[in-house]
């Protein structure tokens, strides 16, 4: 058994070519992975088009139904950032649906990686900050409502705060949120995790290891998740231009590690998304992105799953 994949070749969709985003980078990750022999093309399982069900069981109704037709007001559009098409409407929904059957299959097999995902600032009415629709808050009611998983920890190394995750699950005690991220970074206005810590700018490698290890194994002992849902968000790099953090590749590698090999010794299946990364150079960004795949897949062998 090999490392199970989650891929869509509409997780890439055309924007202009002065656009920040950088959405070129899903494609040319899934290219990456095959060409360094990371995966093979049998490992990749192909995502659904989420129905508006799921996304509405976290987000308003009117505000999905705005989104999906183009109709939301230009405030709106701006404070997502991305210019609306019916290509990203359908882009965004697949994606939601890639971290629903990555969280599906890691449930049987202990783990799963989504080459997508991570949309942490959409907030129930409203998208922001490059999110449109929370994929990882859906996938987590989701799981719940297919009565899967009880007890879910979402664990979010992305270099920014989990803001609407933690904002939707504020009250909920099956759903516990933790949130480590560049204290001074976006966004301006922090919610309230289960647990933040918020780092100082510049952290490097060591330091962030060693900070993530004081937290991380208690909270998987303590709340004794069914799942977990793991953000591996690579702007933390130094080489990040959102990011204000300095952890290098390495860095990164051992991160991804440190999580995935915490959840594997304590028999929690974790379910990956990729989460942030902003770099001109699209080549080392996409390196960045698929050292959670060489981690989970080193790891996959590792503890035989």
């Amino acid at each position: 058994m090999h490392l199970p994949l989650i891929y869509h070749p509409n997780y890439t969709v055309p924007l202009p070519s002065t656009h920040r985003f950088p959405m070129v980078k899903f494609r040319m990750l899934y290219d990456r992975l095959l060409k360094d022999g990371v995966a093979k093309p049998d490992q990749f399982h192909k995502p659904d088009r989420a129905p508006q069900s799921w996304i509405e069981s976290v987000h308003d109704p009117a505000y999905v139904n705005a989104y999906c037709t183009g109709t939301l007001d230009d405030k709106a559009f701006r404070r997502i950032g991305l210019p609306w098409s019916p290509d990203l409407v359908n882009r965004t929904c697949i994606a939601v649906g890639g971290t629903v059957l990555t969280a599906q299959i890691a449930l049987q097999t202990g783990l799963a990686c989504n080459t997508a995902g991570g949309t942490h600032h959409a907030f129930p009415s409203y998208g922001s900050g490059f999110c449109i629709f929370n994929d990882l808050a859906i996938a987590a009611r989701i799981i719940q409502q297919q009565g899967l998983a009880k007890k879910i920890l979402i664990v979010d190394l992305d270099v920014h705060q989990g803001d609407a995750t933690a904002f939707i699950f504020q009250n909920d005690p099956s759903v516990f949120t933790f949130s480590m991220h560049c204290g001074v970074n976006f966004p301006a206005t922090k919610q309230k995790s289960d647990l933040d810590v918020p780092l100082a700018e510049g952290l490097e490698d060591d330091e962030y290891l060693q900070t993530l290890d004081r937290y991380l194994p208690d909270i998987l002992s303590e709340f004794k998740p069914d799942l977990v849902l793991y953000d591996a968000g690579v702007d933390p790099h130094h080489g990040d231009r959102l990011g204000k953090l300095a952890l290098t590749d390495t860095g990164l590698f051992r991160r991804d590690m440190q999580v995935i090999s915490a959840c594997l010794v304590g028999r929690y299946p974790i379910a990956c998304v990729i989460g942030g990364g902003y770099c001109e150079d699209f080549d080392a960004l996409v390196y960045r992105h698929s050292l959670l795949h060489r981690a989970s897949s080193t790891a996959y062998e590792q503890y035989r799953l």
